[in-house]
Order: C-alpha cells, then structure tokens, then sequence
C-alpha cells in the first residue's frame, strides 16, 4: 500500500505477453520512422546520422514506456517519476551522442584533408572502419603512384624506339628519291631495311594494342583443351629461326605428352613465345635456352631457363612491369622491344587463372607459367 492509501496497478501476468507486443509494436513503427529518416539523409553529415540513430533508440524506449505506463493505469508521482527518468536519460544520451559524433566528424575530416593534401598519407588513431579506409586509399594511391611511372617509362621508351627507326626509315626513303643511291645491291638492300623496320613497328604497336586490352579487361580468350607438349612444339617451331639467327640452341622437354590445360591456344601460345623471344635475345650465342613443360604440385607447368647471366635480385619483383628492361646483363640490344613482352605475358597468365614469375638459376633465369590442369 502507498503512502497515500493508493497502491500502483499491476500487470496481470496473462496480460504481460500483451503489454510486451504493444511495446514492441511502438517502438517498431518508431525504427520504421527512423530507417525513413536516414533514407532521407543518408547524404548528410555523419553526425546527422549518428543523431537521428540516438533519437530513434530514446524514442523507442520512450513508447515502450508509455505503453507499460498506461496498461498499467499508472497515475501522479510514480508516472512522473518514470517519464522524468526516461526524458533524463534520453538527454543525457543525445548529448553523448552529439560529443562522440562530433569526435567521428572530424576524425572523419582528418581523413578528407589528408586525401586532399598529396602526397596522400593514411592519418592513424582513426577509428577502425575510417583506418581501414585510409589504408586502402594509400595503396591505391602507391599503385596509381607506380603505374603513372610505368607509364611515363613506357612514353619515353615507345618515344625512343619509334623515332629511331623512323629516322633511319626517313634518311633512307630520301637517299633512294633523291638518287643518291643507285647501286642495285644497295637499293635492295635499302628496301629490305625498310621493311624490316616496318614489320618492327607494326610488331610494337600490336604490342601496345594488346597490352591496353589487358589493362582495360577486354582480353577476349577462346579457351579449348590444349596439351603442353603441342603448345611446346609450336612455340619452338615460330622461334627457332630466331635462336638460329642468334646462334643459340634451343631445346625443348616435354615430360608428359598428355598434360591437358583449359586455355586459348593463341594467347596462351603468345605468352610462352614472349618468354622464350626474351630469353634468346639476352643469351649468348653458343649458350642454351631449355624449354621445359611438365606437372608440378598439382599444376601445369611451363618454364623457360636462359643463360642470361642472371638478373639482379633488386630487379626481380619488377621484371615484368610495363617498359622495364633492367640493366646489366638484360639491357637491352638493338633488336629490342619497348619492354612490353612480358606485361603482356603476365596478362595473359593471370588471365587463365595461371601464375607467372622467375628466379635466377644456373648461369641465368628461369621464368615459370603455372596453370591449373583440366
């Protein structure tokens, strides 16, 4: 019994169930209010957001209280007592709400102004969510860093690699207009060069043609069932005039014949080609290029081993980057490409699911395709 001879009502336990679903049911149309509101300001600040979460949780809470007040016919002090507390705590959380949403907005702005400010820089002491974010946001823009770089190399080295042939193109065209060539074995001779040099450039801007597929995701495979042994034999059969011209001996191991691999035969057979192009042009005559294909740890395997004299190990990771072409015993000789073969066997690799990369071995290198088996 109360001080003043009035007991509060109570709730019947058969009628708690009841009490309970009205609760549910206000604060449920409250969330349903509250999904609304943020739909509507979903482009709004985050600490707009943040309070519109806060008022719909002190609003839920507040109906559901309301409603247990009524069915229980809760009357004077005790009614204002229980909706002061309620209004008190719903305060005291709005302002929390409003300090900690203040600290995410401008944890949230650090980040904005360092994106802003290049070099960008991951701030830290960033809550996880935004720290996740600008560790992303660096290696996105240490990766836009390197490729701008590659690209400007690559600029430099197609600029390079199609003014000099073209130089020698244009002096020649003139010699024979002008007649200052006449000697039938110098004018064929002239014609020869020329078409080499054509053939030379066409060649280059094939390659740039089908490196920019690659990086742009339109590489187009008709992928079959293809064995390793034919795929070899292929290979060897468009190069070895290549590596005869050279003087180098070019030999070829196919452990099992019958290795099957799901791939685009011509692609596939331009990535390998690339390979073994490479490593005839950087060994000397009289060495060996071995051409290897085989089943390795649940893989197909393809490697090509060179006597290049090895790469420098500073120089590995980055071999197969756009335009590089190292140094030392890999610079390039005249008859070089723009640095592009192996991007572009890289490309076609990784897009048949496959793996490509090398390690020095021996007198040289050894670069390794491996594709999953059928």
């Amino acid at each position: 019994m109360a001080a003043g001879g009035v007991a509060p009502a109570a709730v019947a336990v058969g009628e708690l169930p009841t009490v309970v679903a009205v609760a549910a049911g206000l604060g449920l149309l409250v969330a349903l209010g509250g999904i609304w509101a943020m739909g509507r300001l979903r482009t709004r600040s985050i600490g707009v957001m943040l309070a519109v979460v806060v008022v719909v949780a002190v609003a839920a809470t507040l109906a559901g209280v309301v409603a247990i007040i009524a069915k229980m016919i809760i009357e004077g002090p005790v009614k204002d007592f229980v909706l002061s507390v309620v209004a008190v705590g719903g305060l005291v959380g709005l302002g929390v709400a409003f300090v900690l949403s203040k600290r995410v907005v401008r944890e949230s702005r650090r980040l904005v102004d360092a994106v802003r400010e290049p070099p960008f820089k991951a701030p830290q002491g960033l809550p996880a969510e935004l720290q996740e974010i600008a560790n992303t946001l660096e290696e996105a823009y240490a990766r836009e860093r390197a490729l701008e770089g590659a690209r400007r190399e690559l600029v430099a080295w197609v600029s390079h690699d199609l003014r000099t042939p073209l130089a020698g193109m244009r002096a020649m065209a003139e010699a024979l207009e002008d007649g200052v060539v006449s000697d039938p074995a110098t004018v064929a001779r002239y014609h020869g060069q020329i078409k080499l040099e054509v053939e030379r450039l066409s060649a280059m801007v094939d390659d740039l043609f089908e490196l920019s597929r690659i990086h742009a995701g339109a590489l187009r495979l008709s992928r079959a069932r293809v064995g390793l042994a034919d795929l070899v034999a292929d290979t060897v059969a468009g190069v070895e005039p290549l590596a005869r011209a050279k003087g180098v001996l070019l030999t070829a191991e196919a452990a099992d014949a019958a290795v099957p691999v799901e791939a685009d035969a011509g692609a596939l057979g331009r990535a390998l080609g690339n390979l073994v192009v490479n490593a005839i042009r950087h060994t000397p005559s009289d060495r060996a290029v071995v051409l290897r294909a085989g089943v390795d740890d649940g893989m197909a395997c393809l490697s090509v081993a060179d006597c290049c004299g090895g790469i420098p190990e500073e120089d590995l990771p980055r071999v197969f980057e756009v335009a590089f072409r190292g140094e030392s015993a890999r610079t390039p000789t005249a008859d070089g490409g723009a640095g592009l073969g192996l991007a572009i066997a890289q490309g076609i690799v990784e897009a048949h699911d496959g793996v490509i990369g090398v390690v020095n071995d021996g007198p040289g290198c050894r670069f390794e395709i491996r594709l999953p088996l059928c």
